[in-house]
């Protein structure tokens, strides 16, 4: 009897690590496919498979459910994939993520919740963005130091633009568009500050 009790206890384990997952991969999907405003407990529920009790057990409101999905996402990405080793390996990883129409939609859908789910950016920005803006920042400095960038242009400044520079392809550019293309339209960009390709 005692062995079926434990038993009992350890399929339980998986059930609650399923159910979670099913939880912050439905909040996840619906924040993508709908926005912030359109996703609500009930519908991720549903998605999940769980009832919203099962969801309000784990999270006390749908804002702390959406910043652990993003986290959830971002959060286990391996460190050393970001230590780009000069700027052209750089775009190709940056490409390569925007050309996938899900990372697109799901970055629209956090800056277009910024004014009324500041909590969404800041979460990804605290999981992933900060690592990914420093490696950014020491690719960049390597290449002014070879002398791919001007020895007197702000790495700072250069970022900033970057960044804008991708704000803008998001809303401008389709989903469709290739890997390749992102890469050139990046490049481009900074050729006009005097990048040179080493």
């Amino acid at each position: 009897m005692a062995d079926g009790a434990h038993t009992g206890k350890r399929a339980g384990r998986p059930r609650s690590q399923e159910a979670n997952t099913a939880i912050l991969v439905a909040a996840l999907d619906l924040l993508i496919e709908r926005g912030a405003w359109q996703t609500s407990i009930e519908q991720v529920a549903r998605r999940a498979g769980v009832t919203r009790a099962t969801v309000y057990r784990r999270f006390a409101n749908k804002t702390e459910m959406l910043v652990q999905a993003i986290e959830s996402m971002h959060g286990d990405h391996d460190p050393d994939a970001l230590d780009w080793s000069d700027i052209d390996h750089m775009l190709t990883d940056w490409a390569g993520y925007l050309s996938q129409p899900r990372n697109r939609r799901m970055l629209r859908r956090l800056y277009g919740a910024l004014d009324d789910y500041p909590e969404l950016l800041r979460a990804y920005r605290e999981s992933y963005g900060q690592r990914r803006a420093s490696a950014v920042r020491a690719t960049l400095q390597r290449a002014r130091d070879n002398e791919q960038l001007p020895p007197d242009g702000d790495v700072e400044i250069l970022q900033k633009m970057l960044n804008g520079t991708i704000l803008h392809h998001l809303g401008a550019y389709p989903d469709a568009t290739g890997a390749d293309d992102i890469k050139a339209y990046l490049a481009a960009v900074l050729r006009q500050v005097g990048y040179r390709p080493g």
